[in-house]
């Protein structure tokens, strides 16, 4: 087959909305750019496309994939929260995963060996348009073989091209010299009420911790 070639935004992003939406409920796995590094995504609820993002990253079944929605409301479906709503709102949109008790609507298939899952609601204009045009949540991992570096460019990850059904080249993310840029999102915990635990640091571990402990007053625990 013929590797994609990247479909450029910020061409018209409706169009690239539209392409990579029909692409994902194809049953394909497309490259995005997210408000950290790039990304793979597929159809969360579509169990033959998770099984082909693990066989893409030679990732380990154990390790689970996030979810990756367009708006904080539609988490409520998907997952239980013990959280403020405005909690959800001072993290998302914005370089934060936040793990929650996952709810009976989301794949059976989709890392069933725990109880939680990642949220993911990138500041990313494109991201949260593509999210909204797809039925169900995205299952979104980083666009890289498993314990490689993540990347800021499509180009970093051209040896995955010819797996992906599309490419979508939002340019460079970040400053591509920075080390930090690469860290993807925060990951916190946030399954035990009044309690928080740090799984990732991540590129916005400080403001996340203020936000929990100081306006909240959530209690870090240990990871």
């Amino acid at each position: 087959p013929v590797p994609p070639s990247p479909l450029r935004t910020p061409g018209p992003l409706p169009e690239a909305v539209a392409a990579a939406a029909g692409a994902l409920q194809a049953g394909g796995l497309v490259a995005v750019p997210t408000d950290t590094v790039y990304g793979v995504a597929c159809l969360a609820q579509d169990s033959a496309a998770v099984r082909s993002i693990y066989s893409l990253k030679g990732r380990n079944g154990a390790k689970p994939l996030a979810i990756c929605l367009g708006d904080v409301e539609r988490l409520y479906r998907y997952c239980r929260v013990n959280v403020p709503d405005e909690l959800l709102r001072d993290l998302l949109p914005g370089p934060v995963t936040l793990v929650l008790e996952r709810s009976e609507e989301l794949n059976k298939d989709l890392n069933p060996f725990t109880s939680l899952v990642g949220v993911r609601i990138p500041d990313h204009p494109f991201m949260r348009d593509l999210a909204r045009a797809c039925p169900g949540p995205l299952a979104l991992t980083s666009a890289n073989i498993s314990s490689q570096g993540s990347t800021l460019t499509v180009l970093e990850f051209q040896d995955l091209w010819p797996q992906l059904s599309l490419v979508i080249d939002g340019g460079p993310i970040g400053d591509i010299q920075s080390p930090e840029c690469r860290l993807g999102s925060t990951v916190v915990d946030l399954s035990v009420s009044g309690k928080f635990s740090i799984i990732r640091p991540g590129c916005a571990l400080m403001p996340t911790v203020e936000i929990l402990k100081k306006k909240y007053g959530l209690v870090p625990e240990p990871s």
